[in-house]
């Protein structure tokens, strides 16, 4: 993997910065404050044009401009960051995929974990001000990033509006939320810890201050673990009409993998599954 590779994949989750500059003092959040929550969700696309025109006709989303250059936007809904673009997968030959990236204190300490749980580091820790990224797999190949540093200028109010939820889909849930959590400290017993874990279900059950920000999934209760399934997070985004997000999807290139009145799977023109759910009871 090139250098160049490495330094525009790592950028994804802090390419934030607007051209204006950057965020004043008062609104920064460190993720000292809220290690081991998810922080972020970042899309690695081949062109940026195209996807930020499908995302604005599915989502409505709009659309601010970062320092980082012409391959990096900050997509927006009703004013609030909702998530990163990065066009930069045909330019690095990279996957086109959406991305979660979890805070947590030290990206060294974390990578050195995932390595010694059986995990795969396949970019960084590396640093870019204010903060370092790195992007891992868990050791059934689902990919994550995780982020150390300041966050997202507004990044409160990306909390607070809640506009995405991830869901692991894995051949075991508890072996997961093991790996996990000692990766991440949840659930550790240490001061300014902001994540717990539950069973809900056959699941396991992260909150954040409260709020359900994750689920990690691997099928039915009791069910024995299913050699089949791909493990991945997937990304969902909450919408008010999951039909029209559909057709609209259809419309605009993409394809409809899974519907229902409630939820969709969708696919868009390079390939990159999300949700679209109206489901807030999460």
């Amino acid at each position: 993997m090139g250098t160049g590779l490495r330094d525009q994949d790592a950028t994804v989750m802090n390419h934030d910065t607007p051209l204006s500059g950057g965020p004043r003092k008062k609104d920064v959040i460190s993720t000292h404050s809220v290690f081991g929550a998810p922080c972020w969700v970042s899309l690695t696309s081949r062109d940026l044009q195209a996807t930020a025109d499908f995302y604005s006709a599915v989502l409505g989303w709009r659309w601010r401009s970062v320092r980082l250059g012409d391959h990096f936007r900050i997509a927006l809904a009703n004013g609030v960051p909702v998530a990163g673009i990065a066009a930069v997968a045909a330019m690095w030959q990279m996957a086109v995929t959406w991305t979660p990236y979890f805070a947590v204190r030290d990206a060294d300490v974390a990578v050195s974990r995932a390595r010694e749980r059986g995990g795969t580091a396949a970019v960084g820790p590396l640093s870019f001000p204010p903060g370092r990224a790195a992007l891992l797999a868990d050791r059934d190949g689902a990919t994550f990033g995780i982020w150390e540093g300041q966050l997202i200028s507004n990044w409160e109010s990306w909390r607070r509006a809640a506009p995405t939820f991830i869901r692991l889909h894995t051949r075991n849930a508890f072996d997961s939320a093991l790996f996990y959590g000692e990766i991440l400290d949840w659930a550790a017993d240490i001061p300014g810890g902001c994540c717990e874990v539950e069973y809900e279900g056959g699941e396991v059950v992260l909150r954040s201050q409260g709020a359900v920000v994750a689920r990690i999934d691997s099928g039915a209760v009791e069910a024995a673990p299913d050699p089949t399934v791909r493990p991945h997070w997937q990304i969902h985004f909450f919408v008010t009409d999951v039909t029209t997000c559909g057709r609209a999807a259809e419309k605009h290139g993409g394809s409809v993998l899974r519907e229902d009145a409630a939820e969709a799977v969708l696919r868009d023109p390079d390939g990159a599954q999300f949700t679209v759910t109206s489901r807030r009871g999460r």
